[in-house]
C-alpha cells in the first residue's frame, strides 16, 4: 500500500480529518491497548497533525507534531504515534517516524525533540537517535520512558 503524507495546523484540518484521527487513536490506544484514557487533551490546537493516507483518504498512520513548551519545556515534542494494523509489517511506522522527524525540524529548527515512548518501542526510537534519559513511568498502566533527541 502507498501512503501519501500530508500535515496540517489543528484549524486547517477537515472535519473528516479530525474524525478519522480520533476514530484512528481510539481505536490503538483506548480499544488495541485496553487502555482507557482521556485522549482530549488540550493539546491538539496548538500541534500540526501529521497523516499517512491511502488513495482514498483513509488515515492508516499519524503523529502529533507540537511547538516546545506545550508538552516539555525546551523541547518540541512528537507524540500519539499511530500505525494502524492495516500497515503494519510494511514499513509504514518507520517512514511515518522518518517524516515527522524531518517536519518537526521544518517547523522547530533547532530545538531538541523529547517523547515519551511506550517502553517495549525503545529500540525503534533509538534507531532514530533519540536516547532514554533515565525517568521511566508509567502512563495509564503501560510503562514509558522519556528520550530525547538533542541535535535534531
Amino acid at each position: 500500500m502507498t501512503l501519501t503524507y500530508t500535515c496540517k495546523p489543528f484549524y486547517e484540518l477537515s472535519l473528516d480529518e479530525l474524525y478519522d484521527i480520533l476514530k484512528a487513536r481510539q481505536e490503538v490506544f483506548v480499544v488495541e491497548q485496553n487502555c482507557p484514557y482521556q485522549d482530549a487533551d488540550d493539546k491538539d490546537k496548538y500541534g500540526y497533525h501529521f497523516m499517512g493516507k491511502d488513495d482514498n483518504g483513509l488515515i492508516h498512520c499519524y503523529t502529533r507534531l507540537l511547538p516546545p513548551g506545550i508538552s516539555y519545556p525546551g523541547y518540541c515534542s512528537i507524540g500519539r504515534v499511530i500505525n494502524r494494523m492495516t500497515v503494519r509489517g510494511q514499513g509504514h511506522g518507520k517512514k511515518l517516524m522518518e517524516e515527522s522527524i524531518k517536519k518537526i525540524k521544518q517547523l522547530y529548527p533547532g530545538t531538541p525533540i523529547k517523547i515519551g515512548a511506550q517502553a517495549y518501542l525503545q529500540r525503534f526510537y533509538e534507531n532514530f537517535g533519540f536516547v532514554d534519559i533515565g525517568q521511566p513511568y508509567l502512563e495509564d498502566g503501560i510503562p514509558h520512558l522519556i528520550m530525547v533527541m538533542e541535535r535534531p
